[in-house]
């Protein structure tokens, strides 16, 4: 299962790219709302109603995906969330793909989740991310983490997550028949 995690104020480009790809290619995709309310307003106004609350996730295996998206106050809402950091820490004990983009490595880098490891964030957030070490671009992969720069990155960071998950040929596909050049 592939879990995207809203706060307010999350970048609604980040956050949807990758559901509506993933969901395209055949992923099993749930928004998932660390607020009060399921439905969550994005850094740009936009309302989107979430499957479920972040505290209706039990647990998480190595078959699972969490995937952050940037923007503020969005990614600050994500590190308020006990429930979403107790997750992400199971997440990476069992060995599920953490992937963050735009500011959201730094709510990995705060749980050190991204020491050893090299990552990419939206230019100037660097500073921000404790651990890891930074090397920019569009998007970065290591064998259990992948990063995002930013809006303009979100396309491939999808599409990435979903050669990951069921490889190459299908993210090709999804990829053609989204007329996606880039």
């Amino acid at each position: 299962m592939v879990y995207v995690f809203l706060g307010t104020g999350f970048e609604e480009l980040e956050a949807l790219s990758p559901v509506d790809v993933l969901r395209r290619g055949g992923v099993e995709v749930r928004l998932v709302s660390v607020e009060r309310s399921r439905t969550v307003t994005g850094a740009h106004g936009i309302p989107v109603t979430a499957d479920c609350a972040v505290e209706d996730i039990a647990a998480v295996s190595a078959e699972d995906c969490l995937v952050l998206p940037g923007g503020l106050p969005g990614v600050d809402n994500l590190e308020k969330s006990e429930a979403l950091s107790r997750l992400l820490r199971a997440g990476d004990m069992a060995g599920a793909l953490l992937c963050a983009i735009c500011a959201a490595p730094r709510a990995l880098g705060r749980l050190g989740l991204l020491d050893g490891r090299r990552y990419t964030c939206y230019p100037g957030m660097e500073t921000q991310v404790r651990g890891g070490t930074y090397v920019g671009g569009a998007v970065v992969e290591t064998p259990d983490r992948i990063t995002g720069e930013g809006p303009g990155a979100a396309m491939p960071f999808a599409l990435a997550i979903l050669a990951r998950l069921r490889g190459q040929a299908a993210a090709d596909q999804v990829r053609t028949g989204m007329c996606f050049h880039g």
